[in-house]
């Protein structure tokens, strides 16, 4: 009798792979550190006004004082605009992440919570209505109104979401994705109403706003921002555990012993308190949830362990990208940050859906 060893003596067993992807995910964490250190100071070195970093820092160096000039520049508008740049590209990424997981799907975007239509529902009524606002809360916020309102709409938009799709207790994924689209629609339909209001100046001030754009970064917003965006993305690592158990269902981990609900309320509102606050402070960018989150899978695996932190250095290392692209490309003019990040990721959106149907190679 014949028998027949069907074992592939090449494959490493599961633990090695294993071992080998979290290996990679290291070496790749510090790759991407390296980078955005990189695309750090190349943003802060070149821009329209022609200021050289390098010249104010051998200033710093020998002592010698830095013109008016070189500390506007550098200190009130490049160095902000990174900062801003940086956060917001964290916390748009790993949004993503804790969205596929959360919903275990690679298409899966933080709009589906509502956040980005709520956001864009609330600056579009700051935009057009603003005007109708006693002039004590115009003087006081100023220009903060719009983001204020988008975060606002942002927030209301998710705690709507919620309470539709929950019940006795439990928080249905599958009916909070239909509600996102219903929600999504509905804001939509409001937002076209009050743009047909409009007047010319404030259609300018709209589209620009939900094209996306770092040009307003000051070190205010990045303060503002900052703490929220952190403690977001802080909360999200805390997750990691949780979603990979979640891969495997919700019944199964429930019996690993994770708290499934707990879990799943703690990933809606961390990824609409990172978003919610992104959107309100640079308008609307996209793909970068989509596509950050699932080229990393392909490169390293789905453990969330890894994929939350690499997926906050990429992310913010792509958005530094995209913002140098924005600032220089038909300089001193400035391209909206969000039309550089549709045209890199529209390509590779249409790819993963490709991909999924079976219609390019694997």
């Amino acid at each position: 009798m014949v028998t027949y060893d069907n074992t592939d003596t090449h494959s490493p067993p599961p633990r090695a792979r294993d071992f080998d992807r979290r290996l990679l995910a290291r070496q790749l964490s510090v790759v991407l550190l390296v980078l955005l250190g990189l695309a750090t100071v190349v943003n802060l070195a070149f821009g329209a006004s022609g200021t050289s970093l390098w010249g104010a820092v051998g200033k710093l160096l020998t002592g010698a004082e830095l013109t008016t000039m070189e500390r506007v520049v550098l200190w009130d508008i490049r160095m902000p605009r990174v900062v801003l740049c940086i956060l917001v590209g964290a916390a748009l990424a790993v949004s993503g992440a804790v969205m596929q997981g959360l919903f275990r799907n690679p298409l899966a975007d933080p709009g589906l919570v509502g956040v980005g239509a709520g956001a864009g529902l609330g600056a579009i009524v700051s935009i057009i209505l603003g005007s109708l606002l006693p002039l004590g809360v115009q003087s006081l916020f100023g220009h903060y109104v719009t983001p204020i309102a988008a975060f606002i709409g942002g927030w209301g938009s998710t705690l709507i979401l919620y309470r539709v799709s929950t019940r006795g207790g439990r928080t249905s994924v599958a009916t909070m994705l239909l509600a996102g689209i219903a929600l999504g629609a509905l804001s939509g339909a409001v937002s076209g109403i009050l743009v047909y209001m409009a007047d010319d100046q404030q259609l300018r001030d709209l589209t620009f706003w939900q094209m996306g754009s770092l040009a307003g970064a000051t070190w205010e917003k990045s303060l503002i921002a900052g703490p929220v965006i952190l403690l977001a993305i802080l909360g999200s690592t805390w997750l990691a555990h949780g979603l990979n158990c979640l891969a495997l269902g919700e019944a199964a981990a429930a019996h690993m012993g994770i708290p499934v609900q707990r879990m799943k309320n703690a990933a809606i509102f961390s990824v609409a308190a990172a978003t919610g606050v992104a959107v309100a402070a640079t308008g609307g960018i996209g793909f970068v949830g989509i596509v950050v989150p699932h080229v990393l899978r392909l490169a390293t695996g789905p453990d969330h362990g890894t994929l939350l932190p690499n997926a906050a250095l990429l992310g913010a290392t792509l958005l530094l990208g995209a913002d140098l692209v924005s600032r220089t490309i038909i300089a001193p003019a400035e391209l909206p940050i969000g039309i550089v990040t549709a045209v890199l990721g529209a390509p590779v959106f249409l790819w993963i859906l490709l991909k999924r149907r079976g219609l390019v190679d694997q």
